[in-house]
Parts: C-alpha cells; sequence; structure tokens
C-alpha cells in the first residue's frame, strides 16, 4: 500500500534526509520520498502495523503528523534531526 501523510517541522533536506534514512531502516517500508514544497512524505508499506509504526517514528523524531499535538519538545526534537541529517548527508 502506498500513503502520504502531511507532516509538521519540515524544513529542509536535513530533514528530508533524516526521515528517509529511518523511514526505510523499517521493515516492510520502502520507496520513502520527502517533498519539502509541501511537508509531505510518501512511502509504500505492507501492513497497518508499519503505518502505524512510521507515523510513531516520525513524530518522535519531532515531526508529527498534521492534526498531532505539536509541542515545543518535538520542534526541538525536528532540530536535532535536521543536524543530524545534514551531517550524514
Amino acid at each position: 500500500m502506498k500513503t502520504t501523510l502531511e507532516i509538521q517541522n519540515l524544513k529542509c533536506g536535513g530533514c528530508a534526509n533524516t526521515i528517509t534514512t529511518r523511514l526505510s531502516a523499517i521493515d516492510n517500508i520502502d520507496n520513502v520520498t520527502v517533498n519539502n514544497d509541501n511537508d509531505t512524505v510518501t512511502f509504500n508499506y505492507k501492513e497497518s502495523t508499519n503505518l502505524t509504526e512510521a507515523t510513531d517514528l516520525l513524530s518522535k523524531l519531532g515531526y508529527p503528523i498534521i492534526g498531532e499535538n505539536n509541542p515545543l519538545t518535538k520542534k526541538a526534537k525536528s532540530f536535532v534531526s535536521c543536524a543530524v541529517g545534514r551531517m550524514n548527508n
């Protein structure tokens, strides 16, 4: 199955690199694409549990989906994830 999620706190290529790397590491998730222009991440997954695991990971990295609570702590985590993504780019 394929899904596109609109996420919060997406800023740059560093963010996209972290999201792509971390989501691609989840079993049964592939073809991860991040679009900085419209704040979305698109990927294929096999089971609904994979989708739940992906949305949970995005939230932990600081990129909650639209509609999910976005406190200052998640915004701060997104800056850390962004920095890691820039270093690994």
